[in-house]
């Protein structure tokens, strides 16, 4: 079981159906930060966590502004210079979407990671 790739996959569904908010079960501490990634890049609006005495849930408040997202699997490792062969693998064009990377300074977009220089693990797309 994937809680990274079903709560993507909720989200992206509900996206498709039009509808406002969605709740993504279960949670996961992975699942939170990728999220907050996503809300700061603006593609979704608030979440919050509700815990449900299990592993809690995410109600999150959609936009209408993705188009697709999704897991990346296996989880390929990626270095500063290989960005731009990863975007053109999972994103339509260039300066279109986020890559989501999980590096030694954190969970943090492909974009985050040139700045800083570093590499890690691709876990998500979205744009």
């Amino acid at each position: 079981m994937d809680t990274l790739a079903n709560g993507l996959t909720t989200i992206i569904n509900n996206e498709m159906r039009n509808k406002h908010e969605c709740v993504i079960s279960p949670a996961s501490k992975l699942l939170g930060k990728i999220l907050r990634i996503i809300q700061l890049n603006g593609y979704i609006g608030e979440f919050e966590f509700i815990d449900d005495g299990r592993s809690g849930k995410f109600k999150v408040q959609l936009l209408g502004r993705i188009n697709k997202c999704g897991a990346i699997k296996p989880r390929f490792s990626v270095r500063t210079d290989e960005f731009e062969e990863w975007e053109r693998k999972f994103l339509p064009s260039r300066d279109v979407g986020i890559l989501i990377v999980s590096t030694s300074k954190g969970v943090v977009s492909h974009k985050e990671a040139k700045e800083k220089r570093v590499g890690g693990r691709l876990l998500a797309f979205v744009y």
